[in-house]
């Protein structure tokens, strides 16, 4: 498999080198993009099941749906918000880099922006569909960046048999 490691990242002597990857990457995507929408399916079946709504497709893709003043547009603008604390989790499991959670929270709605482009047939217009992504995109880098920051930060053991006491 080709890859490329940048001579400056070598020349440093950095923990981590840059290593351009991109099966990698495509990967990390497309487990993001299936987490994304497979927890907002969950989030809007247990939300539609507690509040006897009735469930739609349109409910993730139509962004006309997404209203303050009635119940079956704040279903979804609620599945949207709780479904970044699943994103975070997912970014935290699969990436485990603080410094590529916003990219990935980033591109997990900018396909969800084309996937309702698609959809619809033009871009959205509502301000609450905008503001509910922004708000879903800000609490899943930020959590993920936290949890990630966490893990990276755990102290590494280094005894790698039994304590000899001298």
């Amino acid at each position: 498999m080709w890859r490329c490691v940048s001579k400056r990242n070598i020349m440093a002597g950095r923990f981590r080198s840059t290593i351009w990857d991109p099966v990698l990457i495509v990967s990390q995507m497309a487990l993001v993009q299936s987490i994304f929408y497979s927890g907002v399916g969950l989030w809007l079946a247990m939300l539609d099941a507690l509040l006897n709504a009735p469930r739609s497709l349109q409910q993730v893709f139509r962004y006309e749906l997404l209203e303050f003043s009635s119940t079956r547009g704040r279903v979804p603008m609620f599945a949207f918000t709780f479904n970044a604390l699943s994103c975070a989790v997912g970014l935290w499991m699969f990436v485990r880099r603080g410094r590529q959670c916003l990219d990935f929270a980033l591109t997990a709605h900018g396909f969800h922006l084309l996937a309702c482009w698609g959809y619809n047939g033009h871009l959205p217009s509502a301000l609450s569909w905008w503001l509910v992504q922004l708000i879903a995109v800000t609490i899943a880098a930020v959590l993920a960046e936290y949890l990630c920051m966490r893990s990276e930060l755990r102290a590494i053991p280094l005894r790698l048999g039994r304590k000899v006491d001298l």
